[in-house]
């Protein structure tokens, strides 16, 4: 037998030998508590969704550091209160390696206490308000943009409009107020005129009061934070006492069931949003085309903010080569990547820098993206038009 053969058979049986071991590798564990029932189910679903859609991906890549990979999802019961004591599970009884943030600010809240404790890497996948994301954080990571980022590009376009006096309002909830709040306080930094945000009922439905007052101020601006209901009654109370401000913004008119509320009533408003499927940045059609063909659905701003944060921490691994979490703490600090919500990059507390809210505008029955520029569908109409000057669309 010639040497060379030889050297191949040994080799060969190496191969051979090596294979049940890579075999009998454990998976990495990814763990989230990810809502599956009580009254937030239904809106959590996405985040789930787009879990699996990363987990299927990555594991038809070759999975991590050679390793597949498993999600350990829990269910918190629409219960925030729950998330810090299911992170802890996850962390010393289900022994994860790696960990994604659950459903919503609150929750998140919890389940950053539980890393922070026990000084694991957590991604915030999420949680956009202050109070989620504390200035003193070494191990949380944020994805999404923060909820007081939310007014930027409204009042941007102000500004660039000549629109000097705003009426800002906001529902009677803790992340609505906080944007609000931030606006005025980036409005009168900027020279404009700004009362303090009026804070609406839970339910609220005639903003006639609201609208009286914005008269007798000869405010330019309405900009409102809430939900898409809150933002249709808004248009309802308007044409109903012929008021039109030269600008009207509300959070709620970026959700699609605003236009299916007021009809074409919903034309000109603007609404802010922190994801769309038309953004154009290279991972968010690739994201969107996978998971509408997965899910025969259309995905939403959840399952966008859950697949980046699935992303950026898949990243991180890469690039750390390892599951030390001292080391993936450094990797995330440093990280910057493009992903389906525009740009992740964090400051020293791990809050999120880079990733813009965008502002939308219906346009002849569609939402158009009119900011910012760099993600643009349409240039904003503007004003706001009276209306004793809107025309019927055919």
């Amino acid at each position: 037998m010639h040497r060379s053969q030889t050297l191949a058979g040994v080799l060969f049986a190496a191969v051979l030998a090596l294979a049940p071991a890579r075999a009998a590798e454990p998976p990495i564990l990814v763990g989230a508590a990810v809502t599956d029932s009580g009254n937030l189910a239904d809106l959590a679903a996405d985040l789930r969704k787009s879990l699996l859609l990363w987990q299927e991906e990555v594991n038809a890549a070759g999975g991590l550091l050679g390793r597949r990979v498993e999600l350990r999802l829990l269910d918190d019961r629409s219960e925030a209160a729950a998330a810090g004591a299911l992170y802890e599970q996850l962390i010393r009884t289900d022994r994860c390696d790696l960990l994604i943030g659950p459903t919503g600010s609150a929750s998140t809240l919890g389940a950053a206490g539980a890393a922070e404790r026990e000084r694991r890497v957590l991604v915030n996948a999420t949680g956009a308000a202050r109070a989620a994301q504390k200035a003193t954080s070494r191990y949380v990571f944020q994805v999404p943009a923060p909820f007081a980022t939310y007014g930027a590009g409204a009042l941007e376009i102000a500004r660039r409009m000549g629109y000097r006096h705003l009426a800002i309002y906001a529902r009677n909830d803790p992340s609505s107020r906080e944007m609000a709040n931030r606006l005025r306080e980036d409005a009168i930094a900027a020279g404009l005129q700004a009362a303090e945000p009026e804070v609406y009922g839970v339910g609220a439905t005639d903003f006639g009061p609201q609208i009286d007052k914005a008269r007798a101020s000869q405010a330019d601006v309405w900009i409102a934070f809430g939900l898409p209901r809150d933002a249709a009654d808004m248009v309802k109370s308007f044409r109903k006492k012929g008021y039109a401000p030269h600008m009207f913004v509300a959070q709620g008119v970026a959700d699609p069931q605003f236009i299916r509320l007021i009809g074409q009533d919903a034309e000109h408003a603007l609404g802010i949003t922190p994801w769309e499927r038309t953004f154009g940045t290279r991972e968010n059609k690739r994201f969107a085309d996978a998971y509408a063909r997965k899910w025969s659905a259309e995905p939403t701003h959840l399952a966008a903010q859950g697949y980046a944060a699935a992303k950026v921490l898949e990243e991180a691994v890469r690039r750390a080569g390892s599951l030390d979490q001292e080391r993936l703490r450094d990797e995330l600090q440093a990280l910057e990547l493009e992903t389906p919500l525009g740009p992740y990059k964090v400051d020293k507390s791990g809050a999120q820098l880079a990733a813009k809210v965008a502002v939308v505008q219906i346009q002849r029955g569609r939402r158009q993206v009119v900011w910012p520029e760099t993600l643009a569908t349409a240039k904003w109409q503007l004003p706001y038009p009276r209306w004793d000057e809107r025309k019927v669309l055919r």
